[in-house]
């Protein structure tokens, strides 16, 4: 006998999707803001400290002390903190990364990602969708870096998040490629140096140089001599869409493309283009969106990170065959994809100068 109820094309109970593994994802920014909070507030360092307890918490943050104890009772849901007594807490191993400045901390990660500016910008996603407009531009009047030079909070915030992320990159890049076939490399938009540093470290006769505006580069130096590179290190301000230092024979880029759109990115690879040696070899360090996607946790970063770049910057996150094609118009060939591990996942994009042949 047919059961009725489920005819007509209609799914049984048994295949249809929990509302159970929805409901979180729905709900994710309420996770985004506890976790902002308290990186805001600092209670990660407190607790390491030795500052356990609700009552006590709240008189270090100056909070309301009802409220803050749901707050941390929220963060033991998250898996950031273990509550070993009605009022009192300690930290996961999670819950360490909101330490400040230990290894693996994503503090800033945190400040940046659930700060008012990506709060806003992301409340005009459907702005972005219907226009192709970043927020930015839509709230703001000026794209992000513009506003980053007008607020420097800011700026020190995203710089902040973005050295947490690129020494965790850093480490797997080292790992997965050798750099001991270069003589120099320039880390074009290099930042803090962070890039460049670990792989200065790994590789004990390469030379380098951190490339970025001045701003970009302002704390190069102090981060160069931490990792005990920076007399192998040169640091050369400039704008890498008028030109990038010229005669190294790698060049590296760390989530630059990423940032824009493709007539501004084949401006950088067409200045990197005309800099490199003969038989050097471009890296590009990005992820990379594949050609099928699929609902994994490593796809779901790329592909919320190209959300973000729609909204925030004004870029995009690419597939190999973008990549290739952007390549090839600026005059490299795509040579080789070295894949990173997880957590990162990103990906080592190598190339190398298309080679001219002279007509007789």
């Amino acid at each position: 006998m047919v059961d009725a109820s489920h005819g007509h094309g209609q799914p049984s109970p048994s295949s249809t999707p929990s509302t159970a593994s929805l409901y979180p994802v729905i709900s994710g920014y309420m996770a985004s803001q506890a976790i902002h909070v308290a990186a805001r507030l600092g209670i990660a360092d407190l607790i390491a400290a030795g500052t356990n307890t609700s009552e006590a918490l709240a008189r270090a943050t100056e909070t309301h002390a009802s409220s803050l104890h749901r707050l941390l009772r929220a963060l033991v849901g998250l898996g950031l903190l273990e509550q070993i007594m009605p009022t009192r807490f300690a930290l996961t191993p999670l819950g360490s990364t909101l330490r400040t400045e230990v290894p693996g901390s994503l503090r800033n990660a945190a400040l940046y990602f659930g700060s008012e500016l990506m709060w806003q910008g992301w409340g005009e996603l459907l702005h972005s969708i219907r226009t192709g407009e970043t927020a930015m531009r839509h709230l703001h009047g000026m794209g992000t870096f513009e506003y980053r030079a007008e607020h420097p909070e800011q700026a020190a915030v995203f710089n902040g998040a973005m050295s947490e992320l690129t020494r965790q990159v850093a480490a797997a890049v080292v790992a997965v490629y050798d750099f001991s076939k270069f003589e120099r490399i320039v880390d074009v938009g290099g930042g803090n140096g962070t890039l460049v540093a670990a792989i200065l470290a790994a590789t004990p006769h390469l030379r380098g140089v951190v490339f970025d505006i001045p701003s970009g580069a302002a704390e190069a130096r102090s981060r160069l001599e931490a990792t005990g590179v920076a007399h192998r290190c040169e640091i050369v301000e400039g704008d890498f869409f008028q030109s990038v230092p010229s005669g190294a024979d790698a060049y590296i880029m760390k989530s630059i493309i990423h940032d824009w759109d493709d007539a501004r990115s084949d401006t950088i690879l067409r200045n990197c283009r005309r800099a490199i040696s003969a038989h050097g070899k471009l890296l590009i360090v990005e992820r990379i969106i594949p050609a099928r996607v699929e609902p994994s946790i490593a796809h779901r970063q790329v592909l919320m990170m190209d959300l973000n770049m729609l909204v925030m910057a004004g870029g995009q996150e690419r597939t190999e065959a973008e990549y290739r094609a952007l390549l090839a118009s600026a005059g490299f060939n795509l040579t080789a994809i070295v894949p990173d591990r997880a957590p990162t996942n990103f990906s080592i994009l190598e190339a190398a100068p298309t080679q001219v042949v002279q007509r007789p």
